[in-house]
C-alpha cells in the first residue's frame, strides 16, 4: 500500500501527547492542554490535514498511521477536494468514499426583490 514511502511509525509511541509537536496555529480556538490525543482524533486529524504544514502531516503519519488517518478523513464532510484526492491515493481508496465527495454543501438561493 505505501510502496517506495518509509514512514518511521515505530519511533512515536502512543502513550505521548503529540499536541506539543504540532504548531500551534492548528488549535488557536482551543486551549491545547484540554486536548485528548485519542478522545479527539477526529479533530486533530482535520485540523492537521486542512491547516497543517508538512512537518505536521509526518507528526500526524507517525502516531496514527496512515490507514487511521485515511479511514477518519473518510467522515470529514468539510474536507477540501485536494486533500481527500491525496488521501484517497496514499490509501489506495476510492473517492468516492470520502464524505466530502457525496456530501454537497447547502447553497443558499439569492432572494428576488
Amino acid at each position: 500500500m505505501l510502496t517506495g514511502i518509509e514512514l518511521e511509525t515505530s519511533t512515536m509511541s502512543k502513550k505521548i501527547n503529540i499536541i506539543p509537536a504540532l504548531s500551534k496555529h492548528l488549535f488557536w480556538d482551543t486551549d491545547p492542554n484540554t486536548i485528548h490525543p485519542e478522545k479527539h482524533s477526529k479533530y486533530i486529524i482535520s485540523n492537521v490535514l486542512q491547516y497543517g504544514n508538512y512537518s505536521d502531516w509526518k507528526t500526524l503519519v507517525a502516531y496514527y498511521g496512515l490507514e487511521q488517518i485515511v479511514k477518519t478523513a473518510q467522515t470529514i464532510k468539510n474536507l477540501d477536494k485536494r486533500t481527500a484526492s491525496f488521501l484517497s491515493v496514499m490509501g489506495d481508496i476510492p473517492k468516492t468514499n470520502f464524505q466530502c465527495y457525496s456530501t454537497t454543501p447547502s447553497s443558499l438561493k439569492h432572494w428576488f426583490f
